[in-house]
């Protein structure tokens, strides 16, 4: 019996090998991003979201970037009655070069303005800046979501308040007339004017800014807690952490992120500490104790009408502000932190 001769199947195929076309033969390829799509898919992909941005942008670039370009004027002896348009004014303007920012570095009033508004600034930060963390701590601890609700409300609401609003209540609270005078002469003391006391001014108003705007900062930090797994608490309860244990170890960390930005952004707007506050009560104490950058330049541009040197002190202002983010920022990156954008 003869046995057919059957084709064995290969054990093992051969595998095919694709060839690859370089990059020579299918031209140059589409960049990608690190996440793997290239510029157009990603652009294909969001063009609606980037379509729901762009009249933000469009506001942003009219109302806070195209007026940048109004700081030429800084560099002019400055006419707004040359012309109608105030385009035509800046072109008929005589030229001036630095000089305005020399009268500015010798003017007494101006380095007044510098102090008193580097005061403010630290006072409110040491006083103020960790007043609502605290408050979010507080609040977070409290069991009850009813009276947790409640007393965000309540330290949230003066936040919708007009500054005039803020003043006329402390007014009738600590002014020569108030309630807190009537009560020291009618126990035999003698009256108390805290609004119109020149060395108490940084204080009155770190204390207006903390009863109108503390619960604003409360809502950030609350939103930071609000991101803590519960897992990190009840581990940290298994071991033995008590209350402040686990606040110090879990809670503090998580807000750290958000301490660190908020500090970076203050810093960089040291140098504005309120301007319509502190108008309505320049007055009050007098220029030597209320006069901050912002009314300098309010009070030299729109009152003396001398756009050129208000200008100069607004661009001076606005650089130091520039440099001051920029070196906050560069410490929230040794401590380890993001800050406004990254390394």
């Amino acid at each position: 019996m003869s046995h057919s001769t059957v084709p064995r199947r290969a054990e093992a195929s051969t595998p095919v090998e694709t060839p690859v076309a370089s990059d020579e033969a299918t031209g140059s390829r589409e960049k990608t991003e690190p996440g793997g799509l290239s510029l157009r898919l990603r652009f294909r992909r969001d063009r609606t979201l980037l379509l729901m941005t762009v009249p933000a942008i469009v506001l942003v670039l009219v109302f806070n970037y195209l007026p940048i370009l109004g700081n030429v004027v800084a560099f002019q002896d400055y006419d707004p009655y040359v012309s109608d348009n105030g385009i035509v004014s800046i072109l008929h303007s005589p030229w001036v070069g630095l000089e305005n920012f020399q009268q500015i570095f010798q003017d007494s009033a101006f380095w007044n303005a510098v102090q008193n508004t580097l005061v403010l600034f630290f006072v409110q930060l040491l006083l103020f800046f960790p007043i609502p963390i605290v408050l979010a701590l507080l609040i977070n601890s409290v069991v009850r979501p009813r009276v947790r609700a409640i007393s965000q409300a309540i330290l949230y609401l003066p936040h919708f308040f007009s500054w005039v609003l803020v003043i006329a209540v402390f007014q009738q609270l600590f002014g020569g007339a108030g309630l807190l005078s009537q009560l020291l002469r009618q126990h035999g003391f003698d009256g108390l004017d805290i609004m119109t006391d020149p060395s108490t001014f940084k204080f009155l108003v770190t204390a207006q800014s903390v009863w109108k705007d503390a619960g604003w900062g409360i809502i950030v930090f609350l939103a930071a807690l609000a991101s803590v797994p519960p897992d990190l608490y009840e581990a940290a309860a298994m071991d033995g952490a008590g209350r402040w244990r686990r606040m110090w170890h879990v809670t503090l960390p998580a807000l750290r992120p958000v301490i660190a930005l908020l500090l970076v952004l203050r810093v960089g707007d040291a140098l504005t500490v309120g301007f319509e506050q502190i108008l309505l009560q320049r007055d009050a104490v007098g220029p030597g104790a209320g006069e901050v950058l912002d009314t300098f330049v309010w009070w030299n541009g729109v009152r003396n009408q001398d756009f050129s040197y208000a200008a100069a002190a607004g661009l001076v202002k606005g650089v130091v502000s520039i440099g001051l983010v920029l070196a906050a920022n560069k410490v929230a990156h040794l401590m380890g932190e993001q800050g406004v954008y990254k390394k």
